[in-house]
C-alpha cells in the first residue's frame, strides 16, 4: 500500500511539473476523428490503466498503461517507429508524458488534446 501510495504521488508530482515538449505534435479530437477516417497507417496508443480502458477505447487503440514499470520497453516492443503515433489518456496529462517518452525513442508522434474524455464528450451520439 506504502508503494501504491508513494507512485501515485509521484505521478502527481511529475504531471504538475510537465511542460510542452516542442517535438511533440498536439492536435483535437475533431483532427484525430479526420485522421482516422483518411490515414489507415497510423498507430493509436491509450496510456489509461486497465481499469480505465474498461469503460472503452477509441477505435482498436493499443493499450499500454503509462504508469506501469515497464512502460518504455513496452510500447518500444508494441509500435513501429516508421508509422505515427497518436496518444492520448484519460484528459491529456499522461499522454504529454508519454509522448516525451516516445519521442525520446524516435517515434513520431501526436498528442491528442482533452483525451479520451473529449472524445467521448465531442462524439456522443444524441
Amino acid at each position: 500500500m506504502k508503494k501504491l501510495i508513494l507512485s501515485f504521488l509521484f505521478f502527481l508530482v511529475l504531471t504538475s511539473c510537465v511542460k510542452s515538449d516542442s517535438r511533440v505534435k498536439n492536435i483535437t479530437v475533431d483532427d484525430l476523428k479526420t485522421v482516422l477516417k483518411e490515414d489507415k497507417n497510423i498507430q493509436l496508443l491509450d496510456v489509461r490503466t486497465s481499469s480505465e480502458t474498461k469503460n472503452g477505447i477509441i477505435f482498436d487503440a493499443v493499450q499500454v498503461n503509462m504508469i506501469s514499470n515497464n512502460f518504455e520497453s513496452r510500447v518500444i516492443e508494441v509500435l513501429d517507429k516508421k508509422k505515427p503515433v497518436y496518444v492520448y489518456c484519460r484528459s491529456g496529462g499522461r499522454s504529454k508524458i508519454a509522448a516525451s517518452v516516445l519521442v525520446d525513442n524516435g517515434f513520431d508522434v501526436y498528442n491528442v488534446k482533452g483525451g479520451y474524455k473529449e472524445w467521448i464528450k465531442k462524439n456522443k451520439v444524441e
